[in-house]
């Protein structure tokens, strides 16, 4: 489980920042940070963050939801960026995802003094200096609350472009490149949603 020993170690504002939707053959990808005042953090949320890829939908919602009520009672601090579709084709996805991380954080409340980047990369446009930690939401809790912030967010995302997109499933997959998301592609047709610079879907529109 995640501790915020890696936060005392650093001392000061720290953030933790993860993002979801690196893999995914369409919609934006999804960054978030999260800053705990773990004085005042609630003991729901002590023991209950964890990397949200262990958690179930039902369990990730309730957290992002008392991770919201935290916020709104000044024990938490939490953002989002994203990185479209567009950018992904131009800059390739993990640059992309680096913009995400940069705009979650400049988001924030307050800029902090320190961050922790779930993975193996720093983003250079930062407003502190960071640090990576390999397979960080399973141990940072500052991480752990910013992967269920980014997960919940984008999951959201994809279901409201379920609505206007209908047909692809993308409530259910949230883009993936799933059997029923191929299917839907071959029926229907690739969008402007979808990540041309992805290769199956550049396959798919250019045969090669």
């Amino acid at each position: 489980m995640p501790d915020y020993a890696l936060e005392q170690e650093l001392g000061g504002i720290v953030c933790g920042i993860d993002e979801a939707g690196r893999g995914p053959w369409a919609g934006p990808v999804v960054a978030g940070a999260a800053v705990l005042d773990m004085a005042r953090l609630p003991d729901d949320l002590c023991t209950g963050l964890d990397d949200s890829k262990k958690l179930t939908a039902r369990r990730r919602d309730a957290l992002f939801a008392a991770l919201t009520a935290a916020r709104d009672a000044g024990a938490v601090d939490f953002a989002i960026g994203t990185a479209s579709v567009e950018e992904i084709d131009t800059v390739n996805i993990l640059q992309a995802t680096f913009r995400a991380m940069e705009r979650a954080v400049a988001a924030l409340a307050r800029a902090p003094d320190h961050a922790l980047i779930d993975g193996t990369g720093i983003p250079k446009g930062l407003p502190c200096p960071g640090r990576a930690v390999p397979k960080g939401d399973g141990l940072s809790l500052s991480i752990a609350a910013a992967s269920i912030v980014a997960k919940v967010s984008r999951d959201r995302m994809m279901a409201a472009l379920d609505e206007t997109c209908p047909g692809y499933g993308f409530a259910t997959h949230a883009g993936y490149g799933t059997a029923a998301h191929r299917a839907a592609l071959e029926r229907l047709g690739v969008t402007p949603h979808h990540r041309k610079s992805f290769a199956p879907i550049h396959k798919m529109l250019y045969g090669r």
